[in-house]
């Protein structure tokens, strides 16, 4: 089949360009009826939700959030070295609220990102 639509579009007569032409009209009215078919498609789904169906804030505002300076637990050791522990054993929270709750700032002189050290200056 292909060769024969190249055979006639190198043949320099009429044939050439009215193929062309015609696998134009071809992939337009492919291109017609798929956007047809969504359009179809679209119409067959329900429709956007209202204003009234979205949640509303509490009367006491928006919810803040929570932050919390969190510290690792420690695993457990066991009772004897050729023993393993289980994941039972070391339970299932892996850090717990710390001690301190003020958070971490960075100061003068103390190290940047990556523990470069460096005052940025040059």
């Amino acid at each position: 089949m292909y060769r024969t639509l190249e055979q006639l579009a190198a043949a320099g007569s009429m044939a050439g360009p009215i193929v062309i032409v015609v696998c134009g009209l071809l992939v337009t009215a492919a291109l017609v009826g798929a956007v047809r078919l969504g359009i179809g498609v679209r119409r067959r789904e329900s429709a956007p939700p209202r204003r009234s169906d979205h949640p509303v804030l509490p009367r006491t505002g928006p919810v803040r959030e929570e932050r919390q300076m969190r510290e690792p637990n420690e695993v457990p050791l066991a009772a004897d070295e050729g023993d393993r522990l289980t994941p039972y054993q070391l339970g299932n929270a892996p850090t717990r609220p710390g001690g301190n709750q003020n958070r971490p700032r960075w100061r003068p002189g103390s190290s940047g990102s990556f523990g470069s050290g460096g005052g940025g200056a040059t």
